[in-house]
């Protein structure tokens, strides 16, 4: 057991949730009309609410007394001054760099990588408003109509949390696919669903040695250099997303 799970913090949550395993959320909101103002917060149009989860103040007071005692404040900074804190991989962790919004030095072995984040967040960018304002266009001349994301694990369920959260945002008309399984079924089906002449392909992987991935990625080309008769088509349907 690690020193966490041991600790008075995680004790008195443990304890805590034990007082509020048999609560009923019905009779919590009868008790606070307020209940949905303090347990949601809003950026924007965008609602998060966290109101309709077996918690209180108390809960939220814990919680916070448990990441003390984690050190999560000091290991953020030490993930903002770009310290390499995936031991496993032994990598910085650059998640902070691609949401800065301020261009603030992110500094990794010294060097200032926020530079090179712009840079590609700047190409995606000019890419994707290329695709949705219908100025990318196919092998035949036609504009793109649906996406399908080729990828597994993170690189299939980040983009289709993001996707689907995001919906009412997408441009109307524009379909997005997500293919993870390495059953032949799920290309097929998602085949099945698209034209050749309007798909755009997103090969989505970190190394490009997931066989799970690549796999799919291989049958689609070929699914679409079939359609099209030409492999120089492929540059027109498939892009890739990698580290």
């Amino acid at each position: 057991m690690s020193e966490l799970t041991t600790s008075a913090a995680w004790q008195a949550l443990a304890e805590h949730y034990r007082e509020m395993a048999p609560r009923q959320l019905r009779d919590m909101f009868a008790e606070d009309p307020h209940r949905f103002e303090r347990f949601s917060l809003r950026f924007n149009d965008i609602l998060l609410d966290y109101s309709k989860n077996r918690i209180d103040a108390k809960t939220m007071t814990l919680l916070l007394d448990l990441a003390e005692a984690a050190e999560v404040p000091r290991w953020a900074d030490r993930m903002f001054n770009g310290e390499r804190i995936n031991f496993t991989e032994n990598r910085a962790v650059l998640h902070i760099a691609l949401r800065s919004p301020f261009k603030q030095p992110i500094l990794v072995d010294g060097a200032n990588v926020a530079p090179k984040v712009t840079t590609v967040l700047e190409k995606m960018r000019a890419f994707t408003e290329k695709v949705r304002e219908g100025r990318w266009k196919g092998f035949s001349g036609e504009p793109i109509r649906d996406v399908v994301n080729i990828g597994i694990g993170g690189s299939d369920l980040g983009p289709l949390m993001v996707t689907e959260a995001l919906r009412p945002y997408g441009k109307p008309g524009m379909r997005v696919h997500f293919v993870s399984n390495i059953d032949g079924t799920h290309i097929a089906e998602t085949l099945k669903q698209v034209n050749p002449e309007t798909t755009l392909f997103i090969v989505s992987s970190k190394t490009f040695t997931t066989q799970e991935t690549l796999t799919n990625a291989h049958t689609a080309r070929r699914w679409l250099v079939d359609a099209a008769g030409d492999m120089e088509a492929v540059a027109k349907h498939f892009v890739a997303v990698s580290t």
